[in-house]
């Protein structure tokens, strides 16, 4: 799965959204990702969805309707591009001023003083941190004394969006909401449409909370790699741990963190760096608009506006697509597999090694130096076959070269490749790398 995360705060109108869209496609992308259009409560933010069948005024062309259905035609219009559609599907709260509160109380939450809780989050490192979304209502999906028919509300959402023609969603916040609900609207959906995929975003969140998803049937989880600095071995734990739940879907960065160009200064080197290795870690990558032009301005779920749009932005367009493809041609990059740290991870260069059932392994060489080339000795690396070839589409405008018998390999700042067998797709590594 390749994931492109279209903002549509950033994207405008549901008619301008097939312009990203395409451009999504081109690269090589092959499913694109919607955060909520719906229309919101009182806070704007997308999350705090107010009327569920109702689209949101700032993303409704001139003239057209606020209807919810209004959606299908841009839906169509992206699977006519070659693009598979996944939609944010929240129902583990709604925005704290929906009608539904009013008209469903036992569907909620409520404190000692009869006021609707709010949902928050405690941070998994330091229990003293605690975030609350006071936007929001808190829905009572395990407890409520009208389950049955709470259930039921989300059941039928879930094929109205079918209806509307998406193929998938991202599950909000899927720690919160009961396994077996899960079980439920993931089971109907299927004997609707097989292909549905599901993600449950897990972030955040305690492993026992991961774990406890197991059961319910989920496609993918998004995974923490992107806050590895390669100096542990905490992040390969995890991901073998949470192999055992779903496939995972990896990220340099996504529309709640800040964006990658921002956070290392401008460092093109790690906007590669981090976008090579995500794209190897595991069977799934995500990519937010404005990854591609090196965008510095955060993503926020109610400030950001199509003005926000940076004119003085890089290209990174080819880069991305070379790598999408090597993802595509590599069967070992597009699979979950197994990790190995093959070098000590107090070094400035790490090597890791990835085997998958039915693949041939791959190696990750990776520098984690942001500013000084390293040399990596071959003889360090054992069992890699004779006729390997070093890929490297971090580093232009050399994108293919022989493993050498001996000696050393010199890998530039931040730089990320793949070391596979010769048995790889001719020409696979031969495409342009900007």
């Amino acid at each position: 799965m390749l994931l492109y995360s279209l903002f549509p705060r950033l994207a405008g109108t549901i008619d301008q959204f097939t312009e990203h869209t395409a451009r999504a496609a081109a690269l090589g992308f092959d499913w694109v990702y919607l955060n909520p259009v719906q229309y919101p409560g009182f806070s704007g933010s997308l999350y705090a969805i107010k009327d569920l069948e109702r689209l949101n005024p700032e993303f409704v062309p001139a003239g057209g309707a606020e209807t919810l259905d209004t959606l299908a035609a841009t839906i169509a219009a992206i699977q006519a591009q070659g693009l598979r559609v996944m939609y944010d599907l929240v129902i583990n709260h709604t925005a704290k001023d929906s009608p539904l509160v009013a008209t469903h109380p036992r569907w909620f939450r409520f404190d000692d003083h009869g006021q609707v809780l709010s949902p928050s989050a405690i941070d998994p490192d330091d229990a003293r941190k605690v975030t609350v979304w006071g936007d929001l209502a808190e829905v009572d999906n395990a407890h409520s004394a009208e389950r049955r028919a709470l259930w039921a509300f989300w059941t039928d959402l879930v094929q109205r969006y079918l209806d509307l023609g998406f193929d998938g969603f991202r599950c909000d916040a899927a720690y919160k909401v009961p396994a077996r609900l899960w079980q439920q609207l993931i089971g109907n959906a299927r004997q609707r449409r097989p292909d549905v995929v599901f993600a449950a975003e897990t972030l955040g969140c305690r492993p026992t909370e991961v774990q406890a998803l197991a059961v319910a049937g989920f496609d993918y989880l998004f995974n923490s790699s992107k806050w590895w600095n390669f100096d542990q071995p905490w992040c390969l734990d995890q991901h073998e741990q949470y192999g055992r739940v779903a496939p995972s879907i990896a990220f340099p960065e996504s529309h709640d963190t800040p964006r990658l160009m921002a956070e290392t200064g401008g460092r093109l080197a790690v906007q590669r760096q981090r976008y090579a290795f995500a794209a190897a870690f595991s069977a799934g990558l995500m990519m937010p608009i404005g990854f591609e032009f090196g965008f510095k301005k955060s993503l926020h779920v109610v400030a950001t506006r199509p003005s926000d749009w940076e004119q003085d932005a890089i290209d990174l367009q080819p880069f991305i697509g070379a790598v999408n493809r090597l993802k595509r041609a590599l069967p070992v990059l597009g699979v979950e597999g197994h990790w190995q740290a093959q070098t000590g991870f107090d070094r400035p260069t790490l090597v890791l090694r990835k085997n998958a059932a039915q693949c041939a392994p791959c190696w990750l060489v990776i520098n984690k130096d942001w500013h000084t080339a390293q040399q990596l000795a071959v003889g360090e690396l054992r069992g890699v076959p004779a006729n390997s070839t070093l890929l490297r589409p971090c580093c232009a405008p050399e994108a293919r070269e022989p493993w050498p018998g001996g000696g050393s390999v010199t890998l530039q700042p931040a730089e990320v490749a793949y070391l596979v067998a010769d048995s790889a797709p001719a020409g696979s590594a031969t495409v342009p790398i900007a």
